[in-house]
């Protein structure tokens, strides 16, 4: 235990300066409502003991927020149409807005108006990691919401058919190195299920990158003319614990999106997943570790804080 809470105070001193710009707070609801996180913690862990694949998908839904208009809940939005953030191609399966409109509900009853849905998504992701065994890290507060969610902004969002170079580059945009292409991509895999639709072209054009046993693996799963709404594993050997082992699937040919293969083609990021999976423990790379602090890294991507934006009353509508 004592490891432990010196990690989080190392944790805190390290990013307070990097978030002093941003005028993003750890404990930011301390005084104006202490039990914030207690509330997301509580709904999150209940959800994700009905499902377990909630814990990827709450996680997911932070990564697509962020990428967008920034970590603002723009993603949870909805008009009424189809125009919406929500509904861009790059978001297809993007789920586990029930549970943050559950979080949002219990917080307005208690601290009316207080508590942001951006900060609520960013909670969220954090407790999913937890729930799924990963590692707990301080999440800072003080987001304020978006007001706009237009299909169009979600345009250039990172696909699981781009190349290397392409993925590299969309990552970069947002402020966000090679390294934590591969934390925030291997985090977000680690957990949770694809469907074969994203899968069936590699399968189609017998990608020689696949491991020759995990090909046929895949093929009885997804198989020609079967149902592409199927979904599988994204990490066949653990798919409901957050672990390093969706690292040596992609380094053995077992990763199952063309996004995940590609990190083991380009020389950094194959370098950086070695660097996870090395022998030597004094010199090996603790992932766990380094995706807590990409997470909290992208959770700053575009934030509105003080005057900006709102607190919505309900997360899916504007104020």
């Amino acid at each position: 235990m004592l490891t432990f809470a010196i990690f989080l105070v190392l944790f805190y001193f390290h990013y307070q300066l990097g978030f002093s710009e941003a005028q993003l707070q750890f404990g930011f609801y301390s005084r104006t409502c202490p039990s914030a996180e207690s509330i997301v913690h509580d709904v999150v862990q209940h959800a994700v003991a009905k499902d377990p694949g909630k814990a990827a998908v709450l996680l997911r839904l932070q990564f697509h927020d962020c990428f967008v208009e920034g970590c603002d809940g723009s993603i949870l939005i909805k008009h009424g149409g189809n125009d919406d953030e929500r509904f861009a191609a790059g978001n297809a399966g993007v789920a586990g807005f029930d549970v943050i409109d559950e979080a949002k509900s219990e917080l307005e009853r208690l601290c009316p108006g207080i508590v942001s849905c951006a900060d609520i998504v960013a909670l969220a992701a954090r407790d999913a990691v937890v729930a799924a065994k990963g590692p707990f890290y301080v999440v800072p507060t003080g987001r304020r919401d978006g007001r706009i969610a237009n299909v169009g902004h979600a345009a250039n969002l990172p696909d699981d058919k781009d190349p290397i170079n392409t993925l590299k580059s969309k990552f970069r945009e947002k402020g966000l190195s090679d390294q934590d292409l591969v934390l925030l991509s291997g985090g977000a895999h680690t957990i949770g299920t694809t469907a074969c639709f994203f899968v069936m072209p590699r399968l189609d054009a017998q990608d020689p990158t696949i491991n020759k046993e995990f090909f046929k693996i895949l093929r009885s799963k997804c198989p020609q003319g079967g149902d592409v709404n199927v979904r599988i594993p994204l990490d066949w050997d653990s798919q409901f614990v957050f672990d390093d082992q969706i690292l040596r699937n992609i380094r053995n040919g077992r990763g199952v999106i063309l996004s995940d293969s590609v990190l083991y083609r380009d020389n950094n990021t194959k370098r950086i997943i070695d660097s996870y999976l090395g022998t030597n423990r004094s010199s090996k790379a603790n992932f766990a570790t380094d995706f807590a602090k990409a997470m909290v890294k992208m959770g700053a991507i575009g934030v509105k804080i003080g005057v900006e934006g709102e607190i919505r009353r309900i997360c899916n509508a504007t104020n």
